[in-house]
């Protein structure tokens, strides 16, 4: 039996989860590479004290050096005590619905508010400027107020195709995968790709990117976008079949599901033959609607995440379904705590239980559960 507190939290905030695990069904997990790209860390293990290394068990070509690095479960606790907020790359073309997604994750309407890297906010004006311009200085830090437990770094878009530009972001990956400064480091890469593009699906730019960047440990998820654009292509394909338009609209939604998984299926054979291929993918739909659901991007990105610390960190950090605080509390703390024997009695300590259940929920989740 789960302890009280915890049986509270579930009591209270079950119903508001259970209206969000539709969306789960829209992610999707990358074929595996023989073996993972080695860390960007192994190139400087002083400065990740806490990466320990352990041989591949896979064999095969690849970019890899034959070698993970993992958090070494002692140090990996003064690891996480060291970070407060999960810190997220987005990368892509420009118009890639970027902004949007960051929005909707965040639950606002609102820009963000930009930092620069010393912690200095930049005035409106400028911040304005540079949003309508979609140009941002990936050293530049993007926090909304209403989830200041993200901060969110933008590359620019890939079409400049500038080798500077190019090298600028290389040397931000590799920097932010391993400095020395715990609370500057990246956790995870979102890689955009709109589907109002599908005509050009994959660009020399964006290979270029998964063939000479290594992320290390950091994982790149890839983000099909603006799915919605092919709702007019798979009408287009429906009549151009010999359909009606009333019959077309009908079949439509299937027919878009179709398209998705044949150009997801495309991008895939090309990324997935790079020297550096994205660890995981996700479509993420109707992200310009207030209130869409972000269930399956943020699930995708914890999963994609190695360590527990920082999986714990991005789940309790979200605000997209509580369901998935549950659902993690549950899979990843109390199944493997518990001691069922003969009885299924749970044999261990319970404070200790109910402290690392309620690392998985928000703060504001916890503080309402203590004044129930």
């Amino acid at each position: 039996m789960a302890p009280r507190p915890f049986r509270k939290l579930l009591d209270s905030f079950a119903n508001r989860g259970r209206s969000h695990r539709s969306g789960l069904r829209n992610s999707y997990d990358s074929t595996p590479a023989p073996a993972e790209a080695v860390s960007a860390a192994a190139n400087n293990p002083a400065s990740s004290p806490a990466l320990v290394a352990r041989e591949a068990t896979t064999g095969g070509e690849s970019g890899s050096s034959g070698a993970e690095y993992h958090l070494d479960p002692e140090l990996a606790r003064k690891y996480m005590a060291n970070i407060e907020r999960f810190r997220i790359l987005v990368m892509g073309r420009a118009n890639a619905g970027k902004t949007t997604i960051l929005q909707r994750v965040c639950n606002t309407t609102d820009n963000p508010e930009i930092f620069d890297g010393k912690g200095n906010k930049i005035e409106s004006n400028v911040v304005r400027g540079t949003l309508e311009r979609g140009h941002h200085n990936i050293e530049h830090e993007l926090v909304f107020s209403s989830n200041p437990g993200f901060v969110f770094h933008d590359s620019r878009g890939f079409e400049a195709g500038s080798a500077g530009q190019f090298d600028e972001m290389k040397n931000f990956v590799v920097d932010r995968a391993v400095t020395a400064s715990l609370k500057k480091r990246i956790h995870a890469i979102w890689f955009c790709i709109p589907m109002t593009d599908y005509h050009r699906m994959v660009t020399a730019a964006e290979q270029k990117f998964f063939n000479e960047c290594d992320t290390g440990h950091v994982p790149v998820i890839v983000l099909l976008t603006k799915t919605d654009a092919l709702h007019l292509v798979a009408i287009e394909e429906l009549l151009d079949s010999g359909l009606d338009m009333g019959v077309a609209k009908e079949k439509a939604a299937e027919k878009e599901r179709e398209l998705l998984e044949r150009w997801l299926a495309h991008i895939k054979g090309i990324l997935n033959k790079c020297k550096f291929p994205p660890k995981a993918y996700v479509s993420v739909q109707n992200m310009h609607e207030e209130g869409a659901d972000c269930t399956a991007l943020v699930q995708c990105t914890t999963n994609a995440v190695n360590e527990e610390g920082l999986q714990r960190l991005l789940i309790s950090t979200q605000q997209s379904s509580i369901a998935l605080c549950v659902e993690y509390a549950v899979n990843k703390t109390l199944r493997a705590k518990m001691g069922l024997g003969s009885r299924g009695r749970f044999m261990g300590n319970v404070k200790e239980l109910e402290r690392e259940l309620l690392c998985w929920f928000p703060n504001e989740y916890v503080s309402h559960l203590q004044v129930i």
